[in-house]
Parts: C-alpha cells; sequence; structure tokens
C-alpha cells in the first residue's frame, strides 16, 4: 500500500487477550512524499524515497499480514489498519510487594527520589497483607459476639511490614533517635520529598511510589521517576482490580482531595514504537519525556480512562465516585498525584488524535 507522507508517526498497539493489533501511521504534518509499508510476521518495513526503516516486533508477537483488514483514513489522523496477532499470554505480574520484600532477608528501605537511606539491614520475619480498609465492618457482621478487634489497630512490630493498598507500613522504634508525633509527615532528609506519615510514635506509613525497598547486598536501582510511578501504580490498580472486581478508583492525595478519576479499560496491551534514529521515521513518543533516550520499543500496559479534578474540575463527578461503594479509593502524597496527572495528560497527548477521547473521558496508557 502507499500513502502520501513526509513524516509518518507510527502507533501499534497489540491485545493480548483478543489476539488482535491496531495499526495507526499518521498524517504527515507538511507536504508530501511516497511511502510504501510492507508487514510481515516479524517486522514493520517503512520505505521512502530518502530511505527505510524497520521496526522489529518482540519475539512473543507474530502478525498476519493476510488478515489485515478494517482499512480506514482518518483526517487529521492516518491511516488506520487492523490485523490479527498470534501472542503469549500476558506476563505473570509480579507483585510490587514482592519485588524486593521477602520474609527473612536483610532489606534496606531507601528514598526512591535520592537514594537517601530510611531504614538500613533491617531483617523482615513477617511480610503481610493487610485487610482491606473496611476489613472492621466485616468482622461485625460475621462475629456473633463483641467484635475482639475493635479500638485495635494493627501495629507492625520491629522485623514486621504490613503491606496495605498503596503502602507498607513498618515499626521505626529502633531507627528513630527520638520519638515522633502521630499524623506528621515522614520527609526525606536529602530531596525533602515527602515519603509517608507516622501512624503512631513506632508505626510509620511509606508510600509504595515513594521509596525502593531491596536486599542490603544489592545496588540502589536508578530508575527514572516517570518509570517506576508508573509500574507501581499500573501493577497496585491491576492488583486491586483483580482481587476487588473493581475497575473504577479514585486517586487522592493524603490530604484526602481527590485530584484524579481513573478506570481501568483493560491490562493486557502491548504499545510498540520504532526506536528513534535518524533515518526512522517519527514515532507518537508514549508515556515519556522524548528527549530520554530509551532503548526499548515494546511495553506491557495498561489501558485507562480519566478525568483530572483539579481546580474544581469534574466536581459533581467527583462526588459520585466518592459515594459509590464499587469506586475504591487510592491515596498517595499530593505531589505523586500532581505527577501521575502529568504521566497521564502526557500519554494522552501523544496519543493519535482518534484515541485520546471516549465518550467525555481522556484515554491514556500506564506501563507496567
Amino acid at each position: 500500500m502507499a500513502v502520501a507522507a513526509a513524516e509518518t508517526r507510527v502507533f501499534l498497539e497489540v491485545r493480548r487477550r483478543l489476539q488482535s493489533a491496531l495499526l495507526i501511521l499518521g498524517e504527515p504534518d507538511e507536504g508530501g512524499m511516497h511511502l510504501d509499508v510492507s508487514i510481515s510476521p516479524t517486522s514493520l518495513l517503512l520505505r521512502t524515497p530518502d530511505g527505510c526503516s524497520e521496526t522489529q516486533l518482540p519475539a512473543e508477537v507474530r502478525l498476519v499480514p493476510s488478515s489485515c483488514g478494517g482499512l480506514q483514513y482518518i483526517s487529521g489522523d492516518g491511516l488506520h489498519l487492523r490485523l490479527q496477532a498470534r501472542t503469549e499470554s500476558s506476563p505473570q505480574l509480579i507483585s510490587v510487594f514482592k519485588q524486593g520484600l521477602q520474609a527473612q532477608e536483610c532489606c534496606t528501605f531507601s528514598c526512591q527520589s535520592c537514594g537517601e537511606v530510611l531504614i538500613k539491614d533491617r531483617k523482615l520475619l513477617r511480610v503481610l497483607p493487610l485487610p482491606s480498609e473496611n476489613w472492621g465492618a466485616l468482622v461485625g457482621e460475621w462475629c456473633c459476639h463483641p467484635d475482639p478487634f475493635a479500638n485495635k489497630p494493627l501495629q507492625p512490630r520491629e522485623n514486621d511490614c504490613f503491606i496495605g493498598d498503596s503502602f507498607f507500613l513498618v515499626n521505626l522504634r529502633s531507627d528513630l533517635e527520638q520519638e515522633p508525633k502521630a499524623n506528621t509527615k515522614v520527609i526525606c532528609k536529602r530531596c525533602k520529598v515527602m515519603l509517608g506519615e507516622t501512624v503512631s510514635s513506632e508505626t510509620t506509613k511509606f508510600y509504595m511510589t515513594e521509596i525502593i525497598i531491596q536486599p542490603s547486598e544489592g545496588s540502589f536501582p536508578n530508575i527514572p521517576r516517570s518509570q517506576f510511578v508508573q509500574s507501581v501504580l499500573a501493577q497496585c490498580l491491576v492488583e486491586l482490580s483483580s482481587a476487588r472486581s473493581t475497575f473504577r478508583f479514585t486517586i487522592q492525595g493524603q490530604d484526602g482531595k481527590v485530584y484524579i478519576l481513573l478506570w481501568i479499560l483493560n491490562s493486557d496491551s502491548l504499545v510498540i514504537e520504532p526506536l528513534r534514529s535518524s533515518s526512522c521515521v517519527r514515532k507518537f513518543p508514549l508515556l515519556e519525556n522524548t528527549l530520554e533516550a530509551d532503548s526499548r520499543s515494546a511495553w506491557n500496559a495498561i489501558k485507562v480512562l480519566y478525568q483530572p479534578c483539579i481546580r474544581s474540575r469534574n466536581e459533581e463527578l467527583a462526588s459520585s465516585w466518592e459515594s459509590d461503594i464499587s469506586v475504591h479509593p487510592l491515596t498517595l502524597p499530593s505531589a505523586t498525584c500532581l505527577e501521575l496527572l502529568l504521566i497521564l495528560s502526557r500519554s494522552n497527548a501523544s496519543l493519535p488524535l482518534s484515541l485520546r477521547q471516549m465518550n467525555s473521558f481522556k484515554v491514556a496508557f500506564l506501563k507496567m
């Protein structure tokens, strides 16, 4: 097939469960040239009079060129076509709770933003998930006698780590020079980022998006902030939606203010982008700062619908979601809520025009 283009933007989304793929060749920004597109099971080849570029597909993905259909040109967007795709099933999700956190190991807790060590060489004897936030009400329904856990908060001992929806609870008694007050912010000494808050004089809540937990003998992983926030939040959302059969979330700050309404659309997307080079066509710079060098071209991602709630936007809808028991609240530091909103906005702006909206919601991807 041939279309006129000065510079073509390429977007390819593969759905693992549906075994299908959507390919979009973006509309040129200015005057055209001849472009030939060749699709093989393992690659996409684009040829122009100035040269050619090839995008290799991941080993687990194979397109079926003969299945090409649904060919459609959308003004302002580009050429759309759909194909069958043979892919392996979605990769096994590795819980964010297990990536660097195992019982019987000596672990180091560090600030993700700057690497400042918060807890060093802590041997964790128990790593336990906390019950859901409304567990007390459920106990009352099941017990035929007075609630034995009433007014008894779950507090970790020195070698415990309790895991909530978006946070870790740890006992810092032996690591503190003086006893902290309850309900105060925990701030990184080096970079001044909010890491969590004290729950009691001994127990501290660290937000998963702010710290890295790893075996003490390991070196600090230098992960770009945007990539880390996306990965942690995407995995939290997928795990919560699977465990609690909910797909709608309110993202709120530690002050209780709602920043984002988030709706999981699907969690089986594989987004494929051509690598940048002087000979390659320009891509839709999905999900990341386009100035950052990156050698990877394929990303497992979740596709979400979202609405921002800052500056009094969507107040009525936010109020409706907050009162709906099927919507799950997820609490993060307020600054991280704004970071997440920026990540979603960048993702949305990088998508082809026809994919940016669904009904009244905006569409975005979060890398896993």
